[in-house]
């Protein structure tokens, strides 16, 4: 139990103390909405068309253009936010150093909440499930860790982004679906259903990677009382958070804001921008400079081998893990706009992850040789240092650079001094200095969970 704990505090912490920026489109349209619902009881942000790219327009209305589910989620952070900060007036551009301070609480706040709050559950999730699946604290904090804070899982949970959370919920969903058939069963399968449910909710994309793991979890569950506690409370979570919004917003349930998408002519193309997948695509978001997610997050090199070892003792389990893996990562290969827009490394790819890296944990429980763990734990060690420098840099690189990890992330950010640290933000400390205090945090609480875990192996 000790080790769940400093696991959870410390990807909370690391999640928290770093930030984006508030008024990305991808952020604001999220927040904008929020704010709307919470002060006007109405989904029309109309007040904020010139601060974002990101908007639905219908009947001259502007409204949120994506799932509303991280809006939902974000509602009371922004309640509480309204009670704290007084709002600003609207400015006629978005550089306004006044309103960006009064939107950074909220998406603080948010990120604290929802975000952060989903991915060091998820981390639990995955150390519970890799120590059942290996008996081993060892495997289990190697995969843990490699999830959470050695991809870019970590900066994407600074953000109000989609990713993240519905990479998180899918290994809560595992997580659950593979306790329900040890005990509980009931109340695991509502667990798994509400959680694929609530992705979906996030990313409409997401059903498809969903079905194959709602799939593997009837096959697992069997019995009717839990396959039915799983749909009843997926339907819940999905349908009437939905149906309410569209309620309120258009009047109608059945519309999505992705119909009135303005300045993407691409959504128009295929389903909402999906047509079919490109392999120079997928080669690029695989070991591309550009988007490749094999040099944002290199300890997943690791994973495939993880996941042969766990079809050994697990076949249907590792198939799905690999099969809902790759249905994300061709997803992302038909989009129009695959690469992103502003990213570094492939967000749209990002809900694999944690698929991925569940096999991490059977990979580390195979190795014989001191070596072999310790080269492991390099890679380890390298993929944490470079979404630690992302995570305090720029998760949202514009799209105008080659390689963003290296430009600008190091060479630039990093070089300079622009980063986003909790005191920085708020208390107008030098980022470095920041950077520096999270490590006074950050490491005892890592050390601590490294000792728990050696003292768990023996």
């Amino acid at each position: 139990m000790r080790a769940r704990v400093l696991l959870f505090a410390l990807v909370w912490l690391s999640c928290t103390w770093f930030g984006s920026w508030a008024l990305n489109p991808n952020n604001s349209t999220r927040l904008f909405a929020a704010i709307a619902l919470v002060e006007h009881g109405d989904a029309r942000i109309d007040e904020f068309r010139n601060l974002t790219i990101d908007k639905a327009e219908f009947d001259g209305h502007v409204y949120l253009d994506k799932a509303p589910g991280m809006t939902l989620l974000a509602l009371p952070a922004v309640a509480v936010a309204g009670h704290v900060t007084a709002r600003p007036p609207i400015p006629p551009t978005v550089w306004n150093r006044n309103f960006a301070d009064w939107m950074t609480v909220r998406l603080r706040l948010a990120v604290a909440s929802v975000s952060a709050l989903l991915t060091a559950l998820a981390a639990v999730a995955l150390f519970d499930l890799a120590l059942g699946l290996t008996g081993g604290a060892g495997a289990a904090a190697f995969a843990a860790i490699a999830y959470a804070l050695g991809t870019p899982i970590w900066g994407w949970s600074t953000t109000l982004f989609g990713h993240a959370p519905v990479a998180d919920l899918f290994v809560i969903a595992v997580w659950a679906l593979w306790r329900g058939g040890e005990a509980r069963a009931v109340r695991f399968a509502a667990t798994a259903g509400a959680a694929l449910g609530l992705a979906v909710l996030i990313e409409l994309q997401a059903v498809l990677a969903a079905s194959i793991i709602a799939l593997w979890g009837a096959f697992r569950l069997r019995s009717p009382a839990p396959l039915a506690a799983a749909a009843l409370a997926g339907a819940v979570t999905l349908l009437v958070p939905l149906v309410t919004y569209n309620m309120i917003a258009f009047s109608t349930p059945f519309r999505l804001g992705y119909e009135g998408v303005n300045g993407f002519p691409g959504m128009k193309e295929g389903l909402f921008g999906l047509t079919s997948p490109k392999f120079a695509v997928l080669a690029e978001i695989i070991i591309g400079l550009r988007r490749g997610i094999l040099w944002v997050a290199p300890v997943l090199i690791l994973a495939p081998f993880g996941l042969w070892q766990l079809a050994r003792r697990q076949r249907s389990l590792a198939i799905t893990l690999a099969g809902a893996a790759i249905v994300v990562l061709l997803v992302n290969a038909a989009y129009v706009y695959w690469d992103g827009g502003f990213s570094t490394g492939p967000r749209h790819a990002v809900p694999a992850i944690g698929l991925l890296a569940i096999g991490l944990a059977p990979y580390w429980a195979s190795l014989v040789y001191w070596w072999e763990r310790a080269l492991a734990a390099t890679i380890l060690g390298v993929s944490v240092a470079i979404n630690l420098a992302i995570a305090a840099a720029d998760i949202a690189a514009p799209d105008t650079y080659k390689f963003p990890l290296w430009d600008p992330v190091l060479k630039t950010d990093w070089a300079t001094g622009t980063l986003r640290t909790l005191p920085s933000d708020f208390f107008a400390w030098s980022p470095l200095p920041g950077v520096a205090l999270y490590l006074v945090l950050a490491v005892p609480l890592g050390l601590l969970l490294w000792r728990n875990v050696r003292q768990g192996d023996r």
